[in-house]
């Protein structure tokens, strides 16, 4: 009896394996170009990914009717009807690029608003100077607080190896001259003069620039072209 129940069981895993099939299949594009990464799901539960040639396998496939579905990213999602009645089957998903459509996107903001602020800021001074924010800076592509400190008029810098490092106002030699980080006066970075090394000074980390051309007298006696004072970002 046990014998005749072995052989039974083994007669109906026989038949479930004969009916259970494979979908396999390639994705491509409208020039037949492979889709590698391109996900593929089968009937919504199974779901695999195309190798470098675009191709994709699923096994132990049920003999019915099943849907191969398509999606890669910035192209059309594709579907296509599977009957593995018959055994194996090889489908072409075919797709092309689409486009996807955005809501409206609403942009609130002020032109310049800090350069606007800086400008009021330079004719309330009481000596002559430039105030610049971090607007006008951004414009510009530089890298460093020399590169942006030298559009500003009555400044020049001094190259080094290309770079735009030791600061001269209003034709003053740059050790004549002083700079300061909010305030607080910045020591030369050579031991033997007091020239400021600007391009050491990332543009990106400051948020307005001002320049005082004439000292006033609540201001260090220390320069004679003039001073620069950097404020970083808050």
């Amino acid at each position: 009896m046990k014998k005749i129940i072995a052989l039974f069981a083994l007669t109906l895993s026989s038949l479930a394996a004969m009916a259970q099939s494979s979908i396999s299949g390639q994705a491509v594009d409208e020039a037949n170009i492979a889709l590698p990464g391109a996900v593929v799901t089968l009937d919504g539960s199974r779901s695999t990914t195309t190798d470098l040639n675009g191709r994709f396998s699923f096994t132990g496939v049920s003999a019915d009717k099943h849907i191969v579905k398509l999606v890669y990213a910035s192209y059309v999602s594709v579907e296509a009807a599977v009957n593995t009645s018959n055994g194996n089957q090889f489908v072409v998903l075919k797709t092309k690029p689409g486009t996807t459509e955005l809501g409206e996107i609403e942009v609130v903001g002020s032109l310049l608003q800090g350069q606007a602020k800086a400008l009021n800021r330079q004719k309330s001074n009481i000596n002559a100077s430039n105030v610049v924010s971090s607007d006008q800076v951004g414009r510009f592509p530089d890298d460093n607080i020399g590169d942006a400190a030298k559009r500003i008029p009555g400044i020049t810098m001094q190259n080094d190896q290309g770079e735009a490092r030791n600061i001269i106002i209003r034709g003053l030699a740059p050790q004549l001259n002083s700079v300061t980080i909010n305030g607080e006066r910045i020591p030369s970075a050579e031991g033997d003069n007091r020239n400021i090394q600007m391009d050491l000074i990332a543009a990106d980390m400051i948020q307005t620039i001002e320049v005082s051309k004439a000292l006033t007298p609540d201001m260090d006696a220390d320069a004679i072209g003039g001073s620069v004072n950097l404020v970083t970002r808050a």
